[in-house]
């Protein structure tokens, strides 16, 4: 039975955080951009990254967007290239109609035929065999750009198709195991998921040495921290992110800046590999992306799909530039055994057209801004070729990295009070260290020590952090930072000083009648004030006569100007927001 999600392929509820956008409805015949019903997830589930061109004014019986010969000529591959490679999709649910959508597609670009008949296509469940899933109009169109993106990318590839139980991230997971144990060397994974849904244990079913596991990075932009997307995060993932692709006069023949939506970002949990030792990403962890291909609808590829749709549509996303490139990579040919294929592009950077303009996001920073070099929204860059995936060129050298982490990550003082916390370090690559260590961020009146203040990587030091009593209540980021030589890691330590709530007994001792005829001379007295837990007072007073004022301080002073006999409230108030107060009788002689 058809499983129809969202409303067919468009999404007009809000998407929850890390989904893609939904276009805003527009005039009747201009064309939306509209997110596949796929593209919506709960926490634990992964949402695909496919996005249709919807244009209105379009012949559905006709394909609009780019073709095989496009993707061909775009990325350098040469004419109908491939030659038996196997690029293995791994999707969710069923799609009923793949292999036969596949058949309309490669027989309306002229390419050999793909089916079960021929051994060229197959299809499988998560397990391996036959008992498929229950079907899914969503995801039935990213199978459908999946299969259409390999086709056009690499038509002589052969295709297996892993579809997984459901969307949750434990089933995609197995569907990845099983596509390399069906033999699989390059493995694409058009889906993703926010880091704060992460379980423990998930990145070992995308670590498989010697074979090369793609993801979309995502199609919301820049998202670092709990809402960066894995597995692109993965440090044995190839994180793939999405560019504009355009005709263009110069000599390449095509020109490329970075999509607005394609996804980039730093990731929270995950150490910065050694592979990126050689880029400035601006994260202090793993960072993404590490390469790109077109991404953006506008400029998306044709594909066919009759499960929810009527047929030809143009489509976007992460969801297309991860089976390109993965499409690519094979052509290239698998890695070597026991290797991180993530490595290879950052040896070979020459092999990629460097994207230089264009943003997903607004931070300023290379991780959300394209330029010479690595970025966030496109990585190294897009395939010239095959040459940026071979093992080979200037590999980068091994290096004696670490990482750094803080258990508490959080305390809760009084001011005039210490907060502690261990701040661990292990080797992550090469040899052990020197970690030295500082800390950044702290409030007035508070410091910070270690000990001791360095370790050797595998070893942990005590933080303290010592508040004063005029250390101001709120909140505070402190950072924790481990340097040897020029490489540094942090994390981070919020450090609570409690304000209202926290604060001591105040007592307020009473002056006495104590003022009278020698205030006509302008005589002055020290209010006097003690708190429990040493907090620094200040002093208010009520019902003074006029002439006389009290500093916060707490120093009665000037000249009274009219006798009488005055009743005064004072009252002290700490910084954690205690106070106390005493009442005491003012008399002006002498009028």
């Amino acid at each position: 039975m058809k499983r129809i999600t969202g409303s067919g392929l468009a999404v007009t509820a809000a998407l929850i955080a890390g989904a893609v956008y939904a276009a805003p409805a527009s005039a009747a015949g201009t064309p939306t951009l509209v997110a596949a019903s796929c593209a919506t997830a709960s926490a634990g589930h992964a949402h695909c990254n496919a996005i249709q061109y919807a244009n209105p004014a379009a012949t559905p019986a006709a394909p609009s967007g780019y073709g095989p010969s496009d993707i061909q000529s775009a990325y350098k591959l040469g004419s109908n290239p491939g030659s038996g490679q196997t690029v293995a999709i791994v999707d969710a649910f069923d799609d009923p109609n793949a292999e036969s959508d596949l058949a309309t597609y490669r027989s309306q670009y002229g390419l050999s035929a793909c089916t079960t008949s021929n051994g060229c296509f197959k299809k499988v469940d998560q397990n391996g065999g036959t008992n498929y899933p229950s079907g899914d109009s969503g995801w039935g169109a990213e199978i459908s750009l999946d299969l259409d993106a390999v086709s056009a990318t690499c038509p002589g590839c052969k295709i297996l198709l892993v579809e997984a139980s459901t969307n949750d991230d434990n089933n995609l997971a197995t569907a990845v195991d099983e596509a390399v144990r069906l033999g699989a060397k390059f493995v694409s994974n058009s889906y993703s998921d926010s880091e704060s849904d992460f379980s423990s244990g998930l990145d070992s079913h995308y670590n498989h040495a010697g074979v090369v596991i793609t993801a979309a990075t995502g199609d919301n932009g820049s998202m670092s921290g709990s809402s960066a997307q894995f597995p692109a995060t993965f440090p044995s993932v190839v994180a793939i992110g999405g560019t504009s692709l355009n005709k263009s006069s110069n000599s390449r023949g095509w020109s490329e800046s970075a999509w607005s939506k394609g996804g980039s970002g730093c990731s929270s949990l995950f150490a910065k590999p050694s592979f990126q030792s050689s880029v400035s990403t601006s994260c202090s962890k793993r960072a993404t992306s590490d390469v790109s291909a077109v991404g953006d609808p506008n400029t998306g590829i044709a594909i066919y799909d009759t499960y929810g749709q009527s047929g030809w549509a143009q489509y976007g996303g992460t969801s297309l530039s991860t089976p390109i490139i993965t499409s690519i990579w094979a052509l290239a040919g698998a890695a070597a055994s026991g290797d991180n294929a993530v490595a290879y592009p950052y040896g070979n950077a020459s092999g990629f057209n460097d994207v230089t303009s264009g943003s997903n996001g607004s931070c300023g920073t290379v991780i959300c801004t394209a330029g010479t070099g690595w970025d966030g929204p496109t990585g190294l860059g897009t395939p010239n070729g095959t040459a940026g995936f071979v093992k080979g060129g200037s590999q980068p050298p091994p290096t004696n990295d670490f990482s750094v982490a803080l258990s508490p990550t959080s305390g809760s003082v009084n001011p005039g009070q210490s907060a502690s916390a261990t701040v661990s370090t292990s080797v992550t690559s090469g040899s052990a260290v020197t970690v030295q260590f500082s800390a950044a961020g702290l409030p007035s009146g508070a410091s910070a020590s270690f000990s001791p203040t360095s370790v050797t990587a595998g070893n942990s030091s005590t933080l303290t952090v010592a508040t004063s009593s005029s250390t101001p209540p709120g909140t505070y980021s402190v950072t924790v930072t481990g340097t040897a030589g020029s490489t540094t890691h942090s994390a981070t330590y919020s450090l609570t000083v409690n304000g209202s709530g926290g604060g001591g007994t105040v007592t307020v001792a009473n002056p006495g009648n104590q003022f009278g005829y020698i205030n006509l001379f302008g005589a002055t007295v020290q209010l006097q004030a003690s708190d429990s837990k040493g907090l620094p007072v200040t002093f208010k007073a009520t019902g003074l006569p006029p002439g006389v004022t009290v500093s916060s301080s707490g120093r009665l002073s000037g000249v009274p100007t009219v006798g009488g006999t005055y009743q005064v409230k004072v009252t002290a108030t700490d910084s954690g927001g205690g106070s106390g107060s005493t009442t005491f009788s003012y008399q002006v002689y002498g009028f």
